[in-house]
């Protein structure tokens, strides 16, 4: 029997009086872009500039480097020797914290999402040996009982107890509060810098785009190891959500770059729709991804291992970087193949400026799946807000279609690539963007 030919459905239409209509191929989320309402300022305004004052180095926020005391005991940290060697170290001492520069350390969150009694009580989850053994080494010095001490303290007083609540829990009560610190699983991976080096004022804010690709390079790579350290510490863990909220409009609270994780027991709606779509088609991250972004010239970059395009159907300006490798785990890749998505990460970060508010989110195979998928990486701009009528008819108005954010990045990379201040790479129409680059099909394992 002859099968019906069927045609790939078409997820951007625009329209004849420049509405451009979308729908995400994964999500099914309908946004539209409606001619005249995308001439809005980009990014919010910093303020006006005040000179730092040099007293204050290091000392802007609790991440900053010279307030090691004011987060939980850090769990590694990565520091840069004088040869221009890294070192990743684990289990520093209290009265070792400022022996070396960390330039991005991992540390529990302050304010779990799920904290440890989530994980204790709904699943009878215990400190495994060798986190109780650094909870009790870490405790034996004055210097780490002090800190883990304080830290407690101001947790509960930020919940709302009084100091005469929190002394009448006694030394071992709240010792016994601090077990989130060292076996919880929300961690914080926080960058040096506030602001950039030598910077004079309050609006030279360092990102993700003012590090260089080097550092980048390692930010990611602390990043996915700390992932998979997470699955490592928890069994009940189904995934690790990791994201990075740039700027307060888009969910951070420091103005300081860091990055989060948070171990979680399930899947995600997210994650459970997509997997669905993919038992339907294998190969729909290249057919409905990367495939239909270059057949309609959204490709942004590419490089040997990762590719960059201007996504469609998202409810924000997004932009989408996938890894071409046929390892579906981060934690897999090969050197080069993280080299190559964190370039192409840090690249799309530094297009889009200090300015951008901005959700970095990273998606990849559940570890109780045995669908392969691609790592991919959203960078979605946070320059509109969800309002009455998307809450009404589940359609979102994003104010800058796929074509006007491709058109707004690609001169920056040009003149990033230019001054040197990104990695190499191929963009816009450089880009081979050969049909199905992504290879994670090869391993279906």
């Amino acid at each position: 029997m002859v099968q019906p030919y069927l045609r790939e459905p078409e997820f951007i239409t625009q329209l004849k009086d420049g509405t451009v209509k979308q729908l995400n191929p994964f999500s099914g989320t309908e946004v539209w872009t409606v001619a005249g309402r995308g001439n809005r300022p980009l990014g919010v305004a910093l303020p006006d500039p005040v000179p730092l004052d040099p007293a204050q180095h290091g000392r802007h926020c609790a991440f900053c480097e010279r307030r090691y005391l004011d987060t939980p005991p850090e769990k590694s940290r990565v520091i840069r020797h004088d040869d221009g060697g890294w070192e990743t170290r684990y289990r520093t001492s209290a009265d070792q914290l400022e022996a070396t520069v960390a330039e991005f350390r991992r540390v529990p969150n302050l304010f779990e999402i799920l904290s440890y009694d989530y994980w204790h009580l709904n699943y009878g989850y215990e400190l495994p040996s060798r986190v109780r053994e650094r909870k009790t080494a870490y405790l034996a010095s004055d210097a780490g009982r002090d800190h883990v001490l304080a830290v407690v303290r101001a947790k509960l007083k930020a919940g709302g107890r009084s100091d005469a609540v929190i002394d009448a829990m006694g030394v071992e009560g709240q010792l016994e509060a601090a077990s989130g610190f060292f076996g919880g699983g929300h961690d914080v991976i926080v960058a040096r810098r506030h602001f950039v080096d030598g910077a004079t004022d309050n609006t030279q804010l360092a990102s993700s785009g003012t590090l260089t690709p080097e550092e980048h390079e390692h930010f990611m790579a602390f990043t996915v190891e700390s992932t998979a350290a997470l699955f490592d510490l928890n069994r009940y863990a189904r995934y690790v959500a990791v994201f990075q909220n740039w700027l307060r409009p888009a969910g951070a609270s420091f103005d300081h770059l860091h990055k989060q994780l948070v171990a979680i027991d399930e899947r995600g709606t997210q994650h459970e729709q997509a997997m669905e779509r993919l038992r339907a088609n294998a190969n729909i991250y290249n057919e409905y991804g990367v495939n239909y972004a270059a057949y309609k010239n959204l490709v942004i970059a590419e490089n040997d291992h990762a590719i960059a395009f201007a996504g469609f159907g998202h409810r924000y300006p997004t932009i989408e970087i996938y890894s071409k490798s046929e390892a579906p785990d981060p934690w897999n890749h090969t050197p080069e193949e993280l080299r190559a998505m964190s370039d192409m990460v840090h690249a799309m970060h530094a297009a889009s400026g200090v300015a951008v508010p901005c959700n970095e989110e990273w998606h990849y195979r559940p570890v109780d799946s045995d669908l392969p998928m691609p790592w991919r990486v959203m960078l979605k701009w946070r320059v509109s807000t969800v309002a009455g009528f998307e809450g009404a008819t589940k359609i979102y108005l994003n104010t800058i279609d796929p074509y006007a954010l491709r058109d707004r990045i690609v001169p920056q990379l040009y003149a990033l690539r230019d001054e040197g201040r990104i990695a190499a790479m191929k963009i816009a129409t450089e880009a081979p963007c050969r049909p199905n680059p992504l290879r994670y099909r090869a391993n279906r394992t």
